[in-house]
């Protein structure tokens, strides 16, 4: 016990100074090698329902996309997957989310300490740690936090669950399959057909679009409120109405929240007549389609309405919410809701001719300002090559190229219906796209702010001309 004990603290130790000094590629090489063990789980020939080996590009796609937490499936999970092979796809959903999380908020204490600003995310001072190498409480609390939201889901899901399955085993399994899969915005489904069947049933798709929801917010926001909630009421609401929460937390939360809103109402709007979507639902079920359809984006992956028969402009304004995703440390993918809400408070700033970009009586350093910039024309790159790339190697449209290759970066999981029918080459282009949409954004960011040089020579100022 005690040269386990030992061996366990060096691997921590290890950890602690990769992290110190190249969290990319801590990230990197971790997803890298979980993603390897993944696939070879599921080549194994008891992981498939037919009992034969899966071809190796299906199951690296899919490992890919279960410990990216995406979402896109070249096999059908109810299907073609055993009880097994569900089982590695849900502990590679469970592995991946905990991961980002804890690589995500590992490279905010990197960061904050490396360049003082100690905002950036709230980890450092949140898990109330003295130095950097005390990653184990960290671990701890990001496990803990996220298990309970997840058992709390699937203790929501069950009742319906039990209901339509009239069978308490099989009623469990799927709760704490759409439990974990709904928190760590995953969008696997491990019941035939999904959530299609159940596009009008609140008590089914509710508890799914909430999990989503609260997993797109991020660890350190989930953490922030959970904290502020708990002070507020030893301090009283009744006399001091109010919460402690952080910039970045109150950035998340409103431009979440607003997306949500606009994406649900414009959704709608377009699909409210759609005889292949929302046309033939009654009213009820059309509002809770279009609200699921809204949360969805911030890198849920799940549908109750055909994405493919959508509208072209349904597919457009679903493009720009996924490329903006969820929270940072959080399970979303995409460019992140903060660096929007930089980005556009800088050009209100810049409308108003304001020299500061300022958000809830705080100033926002201008480097954050360029850090968003760069995060947001990387993955609009990364994006684009691979649009272009598909249109060469596919016969499918623009639209749908588009479509599948922001759904792949953003780790969403939506699909217009092509994945399955992509050939081999594609399939691995899509597989390196999820890779670098789960690890590429946040060691991009991190590189970006650790370049923070201090020139002793500046060069004399000189404005060039802009629009």
């Amino acid at each position: 016990m005690r040269w386990l004990r030992a061996r366990l603290y060096a691997l921590r130790e290890m950890v602690d100074e990769v992290a110190r000094h190249s969290p990319a590629r801590l990230a990197i090489v971790v997803f890298a090698a979980v993603i390897a063990v993944f696939t070879a789980l599921l080549l194994a020939p008891w992981a498939t329902a037919s009992g034969t080996s899966a071809e190796f590009v299906d199951a690296l796609f899919t490992a890919v996309s279960a410990v990216c937490i995406t979402g896109l499936v070249v096999q059908d999970t109810a299907t073609y997957w055993s009880l097994y092979g569900q089982i590695v796809i849900l502990v590679g959903i469970k592995v991946g989310g905990l991961g980002i999380m804890t690589i995500a908020s590992i490279i905010g204490m990197v960061v904050s300490r490396r360049i003082g600003l100690t905002q950036r995310l709230l980890t450092a001072s949140e898990t109330k740690t003295s130095k950097l190498g005390e990653v184990g409480s960290l671990v701890r609390t990001i496990i803990v936090t996220a298990t309970t939201l997840e058992l709390a889901i699937a203790l929501l899901l069950f009742p319906r669950f039990v209901v339509i399955e009239q069978d308490v085993g099989s009623a469990a399994w799927h709760a704490v399959f759409y439990g974990v899969s709904a928190f760590n915005n995953a969008g696997f489904i491990p019941t035939e057909h999904g959530l299609l069947p159940h596009v009008g049933d609140w008590g089914l798709v509710l508890p799914v679009a909430l999990g989503v929801f609260l997993g797109s917010l991020g660890f350190p926001v989930i953490l922030n409120v959970y904290r502020a909630l708990r002070e507020g009421r030893s301090r009283g609401f009744g006399r001091r109405w109010g919460l402690r929460l952080t910039l970045h937390s109150k950035l998340t939360l409103t431009t979440s929240l607003a997306l949500l809103v606009v994406g649900s109402v414009v959704i709608g709007m377009l699909e409210w007549r759609n005889p292949y979507t929302l046309g033939p639902l009654d009213w009820p079920s059309k509002i809770l389609a279009a609200l699921f359809a809204g949360v969805m984006p911030r890198s849920g992956g799940f549908n109750t309405v055909d994405v493919g028969g959508m509208e072209q402009s349904t597919w457009l304004v679903t493009d720009a919410l996924m490329f903006v995703g969820g929270g940072s440390a959080s399970t979303a993918g995409g460019i992140k809701v903060t660096a929007l809400a930089v980005i556009l408070l800088a050009i209100v700033a810049e409308a108003r001719g304001d020299r500061d970009i300022d958000a809830y009586g705080r100033r926002i350093p201008s480097d954050v300002l360029r850090l968003a910039l760069g995060v947001t024309f990387f993955g609009a790159t990364v994006v684009l090559l691979t649009s272009v790339t598909l249109l060469h190697i596919t016969d499918y449209t623009l639209s749908r190229v588009l479509f599948e290759s922001l759904s792949a970066y953003a780790t969403v999981g939506l699909s217009t219906g092509i994945t399955a029918h992509l050939p081999d080459t594609a399939k691995y282009l899509l597989s390196a796209l999820m890779f670098v949409g789960r690890t590429g954004g946040i060691t991009f960011a991190a590189a970006l702010a650790l370049r923070d040089r201090r020139r002793i020579v500046r060069f004399p100022e000189e404005r060039p001309i802009i629009g």
